[in-house]
C-alpha cells in the first residue's frame, strides 16, 4: 500500500586481436559499387582473395564476405553475449507463462463472497470534512456489496509511535452514524507509519519504548470507541522479530477490549527466497517469505494482503499474480483468521502500477482462481478494496459483478 495514497486536503499519512597487436581492419567494400574499396593493399592473408560481389549481394553478406562474423576472436564474446541475453530473458519469460497459466481455467461454483471484505477509508471521514449525508450515501453504496469492515484512517502514528487525540476528532460521530446507518458493519482505526528499515528516517520497532508507545496508541482508539485497530506499517522486511513481539502485545490489548487486530500485509514471494535476492539487489526486499506471512497470520484476528503495485503490464498477468497469491496465503492463514485479498480501487499509470492490467475485474478472477484451487469452502475469506476516495464506478460495479452473487 505504501503510504497512504493523496486524499484532497489530507497532510501525511518505495575487438580483442591478436598477439602481436591490434588485428589489421579487413578491406571494406565500395556499398554503392560493390567493388573492394581502392586504398587497400589487397586481400586478407588470413581469408584468401576477396569473394566477388554482385549487385544483389545484402547488408549482411557483406559483412561475413568482411571477414568480421569469421573472426576467432570474436566467436567467444558473441556467444558469451548470446548467454547473458538469454540468462536474462529466460526468468522472465517462464514467470510470464507461469502466470498466464494460473490465470486460465473457470472458478469454482460458489466462489463469491462471504461478506466478510473491507473497505479501507480516507481520513475526511475523522476530522471533521466528512457529514450525515456522506454517510447515508456510504450506507446506499454499501447495501449491495459483502463489506463488514471499514478501516478507517486515524492516523498517521508519530515516529516514535504515540498518536494525537487530534488526528481523529470525529471517530465519535462516525462511528455512531455508521451503527445507525450499517447495522452490523465494524468501523476500525486504519493506523500507520513509514518504518526506518531502507532510510534514516522513520518509526524504529527495535526500540521498546516505541513498540510501548504504539501499543498505547492502539488501546487509545479502541477506548475511543472503534471495534479493531489495523496497522500498514512499511517497508516490513520479512522475518521482522521485533514486529512480531509487537503483535504479540496489541493482541493481548485488543483482547482486553474485546476489539479486532488486523494488519495489512506484504505479498508473498512468488519464488522461494525471492525477498533475499530482490533485496539485495535493490536494497527494497518487497515480499515476505511464506512462512513469515504465516507467522503473522497466526497473532492476528485478520490479514490483508496488498496485492496491488505490482508493475506488471498485462490484465492476464497481475490476475494470475493475484490467483497465485490467494493460493499461497490460502496455505498459511490459520482457518480462524480472516484471510482478505487487496483489491485496486483507483487508477495509476506509472512504473510500479499498471491501471490498464491492475484491474478489479482481473483481481476478482485471479482472487476466484486462487480460492477455487486451495480452499474452496472456506468461510473466513474475503476481498478489501482500496481505496474509498479514488474508486470510481466501474471499480464497484466489476467489484459486484463479479464477486457478490
Amino acid at each position: 500500500m505504501g503510504t497512504e495514497r493523496t486524499e484532497p486536503g489530507t497532510g501525511r499519512d518505495g575487438e580483442p586481436g591478436t598477439e602481436d597487436g591490434p588485428a589489421p581492419a579487413p578491406p571494406e567494400p565500395d556499398l554503392r559499387t560493390g567493388a573492394p574499396d581502392a586504398s587497400s593493399e589487397g586481400p586478407d592473408p588470413r581469408t584468401g582473395p576477396a569473394p566477388a560481389l554482385t549487385p544483389s549481394t545484402t547488408p549482411s553478406r557483406l559483412r561475413r564476405l568482411a571477414g568480421v562474423w569469421r573472426r576467432p576472436a570474436l566467436r567467444w564474446p558473441r556467444r558469451i553475449a548470446s548467454a547473458l541475453v538469454l540468462v536474462l530473458l529466460l526468468p522472465p519469460l517462464a514467470a510470464g507463462i507461469a502466470l498466464r497459466v494460473d490465470y486460465a481455467g473457470d472458478p469454482a461454483a460458489g466462489t463469491y463472497t462471504r461478506h466478510r471484505d473491507a473497505l479501507w477509508m480516507g481520513h475526511a471521514w475523522v476530522d471533521g470534512r466528512k457529514k450525515d449525508a456522506d454517510v447515508r450515501a456510504l450506507a446506499a453504496r454499501l447495501r449491495t456489496t459483502g463489506v463488514r469492515d471499514l478501516y478507517v484512517h486515524a492516523g498517521p502514528l508519530e515516529h516514535d509511535g504515540t498518536l494525537p487525540a487530534s488526528a481523529y476528532p470525529r471517530a465519535r460521530w462516525l462511528i455512531g452514524a455508521i451503527h445507525r446507518e450499517m447495522p452490523g458493519v465494524r468501523v476500525q482505526a486504519w493506523l500507520g507509519d513509514e518504518l526506518a528499515t531502507e532510510g534514516p528516517v522513520g518509526l524504529r520497532l527495535e526500540r521498546a519504548a516505541t513498540r510501548t508507545a504504539v501499543v498505547r496508541s492502539a488501546g487509545q482508539v479502541l477506548d475511543a470507541g472503534f471495534a479493531g485497530a489495523h496497522f500498514d506499517l512499511e517497508p516490513l522486511h520479512s522475518g521482522d522479530a521485533d514486529y512480531l513481539s509487537l503483535l504479540g502485545d496489541l493482541r493481548r490489548v485488543t483482547r482486553a477490549h474485546g476489539a479486532l487486530l488486523s494488519v495489512a500485509a506484504h505479498q508473498i514471494d512468488p519464488l522461494p527466497s525471492l525477498h533475499s535476492v530482490w533485496g539485495t539487489v535493490t536494497g527494497h526486499p518487497k515480499w515476505w517469505s511464506q512462512a513469515f506471512f504465516g507467522q503473522v497470520a497466526r497473532r492476528v484476528d485478520q490479514i490483508a494482503v496488498m496485492s496491488y503495485d505490482t508493475a506488471l503490464p498485462l490484465e492476464s498477468l497481475y490476475g494470475g499474480y493475484v490467483a497465485q497469491q490467494t493460493s499461497l496465503a490460502l496455505e498459511v492463514t490459520p482457518e480462524t483468521t480472516d484471510l482478505l485479498m487487496g483489491m485496486p480501487f483507483y487508477y495509476e499509470d506509472n512504473m510500479d502500477h499498471h491501471g490498464s492490467a491492475e484491474t478489479v475485474e482481473a483481481a476478482v478472477r485471479g482472487v476466484r482462481l486462487g480460492l477455487s484451487r486451495t480452499d474452496r469452502t472456506r468461510e473466513n475469506f474475503g476481498v478489501a478494496a482500496y481505496v474509498d476516495f479514488a474508486a470510481r464506478e466501474k471499480d464497484w460495479a466489476q467489484y459486484e459483478r463479479g464477486w457478490v452473487r
